[in-house]
């Protein structure tokens, strides 16, 4: 590559020798003809062509070439100018020098000017003007690896290499790879849509490898608003990618306000060059050729084929923790790759590693957007009736056995839909229904995520969408459960429509349901008020279950086991305290403030702490202690 790199450039040489010579010749008035364009060298050919410059046009970007190689050439250009201070290249240098001389090279759509090739200091006689090379140009007529300056901050170079494809993704890439290969004119933009930008990035990379393409990235959120900044980016990309042979990959999945939107369309709708947009959700521009493909999650199979892939031999010995790890987490191929490279130089607890590093992947995505709450709640800290344990046993099954009754049983062949698991935890505040998400969370060994619905909805239309699909989409990997806290500031009954307010809060509750149905993860909505609550969103949901107040009998057993062993206690009366009418969360808020009051007075937790304790929670939520709750024990 260095030899050939060099072979040209000694024909660049002798190619301005002849301008050197032109000059010396045009300086004594001897005739000159044009240069011969085989006489050009390769890259000014590539320049020629690319940017279908004529020989007059290509002479002149040599004589600025010269310029700028050869130290004897400014006086050359003051004696053929017959002027000492013109000892630079002008096009009425050029004009007079070649024979094959146009006038149209002082027109503004000349290729020289419209594509920037030659900048021209401002002159009042534009004839006169100083002439010299780009420096990108510069750059490539002398073979050397360069990008336009002005383009950084811009448009970043990927210079990752591409992994191998799963088969549906593949079958996108040719496609995708066909639909180029036959277009006539203009390549259509090709769109890739889903959640899953790093696969829908592999499979631009695969793409542009097999096409020869070099692959450059553009946030769609940056682009310029003003016209004028928004064409002169638009003009210097399409230039380097010609230059370059370069793609460009924008990635439009971000929120922008529709200012941005229309930068967008208009960056696309004028550029002529290879574009791989990325999305979400499928964008449309009008006169722009899109040609659009959904980049949905692997299959089961697809999983399952990459992971004993990537383990090898470590497959075969994990004895059957694969599968749950599979049916869990919905990871792609390059997350894949990373978590089985993490645990090969170190074979110890590989099953338990693999979970933490597939459960930790949502984690980034998620902690802007919800709270991540420690589970440390077990079966035995909750207190509920016998029907309402048993239910949520059951849910506990579903999701344990969903590979079984998915994958191996087929329902998952038969619909993709409802394959999530969605609950509703109705009751009053304090009654355990955070308690039990995270008694749930504990027992699948997952991150519980809890989500402030009042704080998701927005009063702007759209937004509440937004920010509902970056919550399900940062969770798609499968290694969380979501809790969305106060779900009856959504999910209240849908109204009849009286007006655009109306009618968007009920786009906003059937955007929730569609989500909820294509997710594939457990989602848990609690609500204070059960009854407010549409029963087309009821329908929806896999388990509903209802957390009572508890009864004293109830209470009692909270009471018993509200207390961590290590902390001292003396005559706790559990069937007295049983009688005080609050629930779970009450109950140990109290049991909290008594410890503290018991270890000031380095003392054991005893009935007078938690009465002391009981009255500073009754004036804080503002009820009075009854003698009926005290009987007995004060």
């Amino acid at each position: 590559m260095a030899q050939e790199s060099t072979k040209e450039l000694e024909i660049l040489y002798r190619a301005i020798a002849q301008i050197r010579s032109r000059l010396e010749s045009s300086s004594e008035n001897r005739q000159v003809s044009a240069i011969e364009t085989e006489n050009f060298p390769p890259s000014l050919m590539r320049l020629r062509d690319r940017f279908d410059l004529s020989p007059f046009e290509a002479e002149i970007l040599l004589l600025c070439a010269a310029m700028e190689l050869d130290p004897q050439f400014p006086q050359l250009c003051a004696e053929a100018s017959n002027n000492p201070q013109a000892n630079y290249p002008t096009f009425a240098l050029a004009l007079s020098l070649f024979s094959d001389a146009e006038w149209g090279v002082l027109a503004v759509e000349n290729p020289l000017q419209s594509w920037q090739l030659v900048q021209i200091t401002s002159h009042p006689v534009i004839t006169q003007a100083r002439l010299s090379l780009d420096r990108r140009i510069f750059s490539y007529l002398l073979n050397i690896p360069d990008r336009d300056g002005k383009l950084k901050g811009w448009m970043y170079p990927v210079a990752e290499k591409p992994i191998p494809l799963p088969p549906s993704y593949e079958a996108i890439a040719a496609d995708a790879i066909e639909t180029w290969s036959m277009a006539m004119e203009r390549l259509p933009i090709l769109q890739l849509c889903g959640s899953d930008t790093d696969s829908q990035l592999n499979i631009a990379k695969n793409i542009c490898h097999r096409l020869g393409f070099n692959l450059y990235s553009l946030e769609a959120a940056i682009l310029p608003v003003h016209p004028g900044e928004l064409e002169q980016l638009q003009h210097r990309w399409q230039r380097e990618a010609i230059l370059g042979n370069n793609v460009l990959w924008i990635d439009g999945d971000l929120a922008f306000s529709s200012e941005r939107r229309f930068s967008l369309g208009r960056f696309l709708t004028n550029l002529k060059t290879p574009i791989i947009l990325s999305s979400r959700d499928r964008h449309y521009f009008p006169h722009c050729p899109i040609i659009s493909w959904d980049i949905s999650p692997l299959s089961h199979a697809e999983r399952q084929h990459l992971w004993e892939s990537h383990l090898g031999e470590i497959a075969a010995e994990l004895n059957g923790h694969l599968d749950p790890l599979i049916a869990q987490f919905n990871l792609n191929p390059r997350t894949i790759q990373a978590a089985s490279a993490s645990i090969q130089s170190e074979r110890d607890n590989i099953p338990e590693r693999l979970w933490t590093f597939c459960r930790q992947q949502a984690r980034p995505h998620l902690e802007r957007l919800a709270q991540r709450i420690e589970t440390t709640a077990t079966w035995d800290d909750l207190v509920l009736p016998t029907k309402e344990t048993a239910i949520l046993r059951d849910l506990a099954t579903q999701v344990k056995q969903r590979t079984t009754v998915y994958e191996r049983w087929g329902f998952a062949r038969k619909s993709k839909r409802g394959l999530g698991i969605s609950v509703l935890f109705a009751g009053a505040s304090g009654t355990g229904k955070t308690m039990a998400a995270e008694v749930l969370a504990r027992e699948f060994n997952l991150d519980l995520y809890r989500i402030d619905l009042s704080a998701v909805t927005s009063k702007y239309i759209g937004e509440t969408e937004k920010n509902l699909a970056q919550i399900f989409d940062a969770a798609e990997t499968g290694g969380t459960v979501l809790l969305f806290d106060e779900a009856d500031a959504l999910f209240g009954k849908r109204t009849q429509v009286k007006d655009s307010r109306d009618r968007h809060a009920n786009i906003e509750v059937s955007y929730l349901l569609q989500r909820m149905e294509a997710y594939q993860g457990l989602a848990i909505l609690t609500t204070n008020l059960r009854d407010t609550l549409d029963q087309a969103f009821l329908r929806r949901l896999r388990f509903i279950i209802n957390f009572p107040f508890p009864k004293a009998n109830a209470r009692s057993e909270i009471w018993q086991r509200i207390f961590p062993e290590q902390t001292p206690t003396q005559a706790l009366n559990f069937c007295r305290l049983g009688q005080l009418d609050v629930a779970g969360g009450n109950i140990r808020a109290i049991a909290l403030n008594a410890a503290f009051i018991a270890a000031e007075a380095r003392e054991p937790v005893m009935m007078s702490h938690i009465l002391q304790a009981t009255r500073s929670e009754y004036l804080k939520i503002g009820r009075s202690l009854t003698s009926v709750e005290t009987q007995g024990w004060v």
